[in-house]
């Protein structure tokens, strides 16, 4: 009985030696051979079923209808590669700088073979759009994008070139993402930048929540910029009104040579299906102001705990809603007491206080 496994275990030690052999400067044998064995082949397994299930988006991405030719990025890596072969062989991934297992190099191989058509999230909805025919995609934007930028209130004619986080910076390439789809497939698409939407149904995590549960429980809240920020409050129910009509009325191409000089920056004769909004209150108000609403609403005093700017963070927002007001006649009306009594009123009765 033990004797076959022995043997096969002498097999499997052989064939790794004969695998160092053929991938490694060196053909000493390392030590805990097994172990290495078992776990190089595990890993590159999981790399193999991880990899396999990312191809399954290639049809999507590759080929004359994909977003993504095949040829284009293998001639683009060939040149990055001094357009020799081995070069291009050679092309490093995280997976092994320094390694040369066989099993090391194959599993970082597929990784590299693959791992550039992996797409996730607004790509893949920009996607579904496309060879789905949707008549119109209106997203969820931020007013983070407007970053750096000191302006009030702040304008989608803005130049949005300089976010303060990386959320801000993710908004800002869905953006640019949305424009590229309408411009290459006229897929009608419009971007709504909400300004610090509050109300029911919302994460746990956000401020309000925060603050409300605070305060029930005795407990400090935590006072960001010594209370001295303004945000644009937008109610949520505002916020889905505004989205029910954007969708109702999708952009279309527009011929640059009979518009106004708005557009003749543009290297297009038209330009694509494509719109962002502002979706806010166009009513800045103080932090501590929107607390003390909290705080009648909840009839209970907050112990605050005061702290400064938060890196990342915008002292003040204020959105610039004209464009909204004129395509769609519409502008949010909640005001702050009545929409955080909204929002109390649900919470208590949510969370059965």
């Amino acid at each position: 009985m033990i004797q076959p496994i022995l043997s096969k275990m002498a097999f499997i030690q052989r064939m790794d030696g004969i695998a160092q052999g053929l991938f490694s400067a060196s053909t000493e044998k390392p030590d805990y051979w097994l172990a290495r064995f078992l776990f190089l082949r595990l890993l590159g397994g999981i790399y193999c079923c991880a990899f396999l299930v990312a191809a399954l988006q290639g049809p999507a991405l590759f080929g004359e209808n994909g977003i993504l030719p095949a040829p284009s990025y293998l001639k683009r890596v060939a040149a990055l590669s001094e357009n020799t072969f081995t070069a291009f062989l050679g092309s490093p991934t995280i997976f092994w700088f320094i390694s040369t297992d066989k099993a090391i190099q194959t599993a970082a191989w597929i990784g590299f073979a693959l791992s550039f058509i992996v797409l996730i999230g607004f790509a893949n909805i920009l996607e579904g759009c496309r060879h789905n025919e949707v008549k119109h995609l209106v997203y969820a934007s931020s007013s983070s994008v407007y970053g750096a930028n000191t302006s009030m209130p702040c304008s989608v004619h803005d130049n949005v070139d300089h976010p303060l986080s990386l959320y801000a910076a993710s908004k800002k390439a869905n953006e640019l993402m949305a424009h590229t789809y309408s411009h290459l497939y006229s897929l009608p698409t419009t971007g709504l930048r909400f300004f610090t939407v509050y109300g029911p149904w919302g994460r746990p995590d956000m401020a309000l929540f925060k603050f409300t549960k605070a305060i029930l429980t005795d407990k400090p809240i935590q006072v960001f910029n010594y209370g001295k920020h303004r945000r644009d409050f937008t109610y949520i129910d505002d916020i889905v009104e505004g989205v029910i009509r954007v969708l109702d009325k999708p952009p279309t191409k527009i011929n640059n040579k009979s518009t106004n000089s708005q557009n003749q920056s543009l290297v297009t004769d038209h330009q694509p299906p494509y719109n962002v909004y502002n979706i806010g209150n166009n009513n800045p108000v103080y932090l501590m102001d929107y607390i003390e609403s909290l705080e009648k609403a909840l009839g209970k005093t907050a112990k605050k705990e005061f702290l400064p700017l938060q890196p990342g963070d915008i002292p003040d927002t204020s959105a610039d809603i004209s464009d909204l007001v004129v395509k769609f006649q519409y502008k949010p009306s909640t005001t702050i007491n009545e929409g955080i009594h909204r929002f109390v009123s649900w919470y208590r009765e949510y969370n059965k206080y």
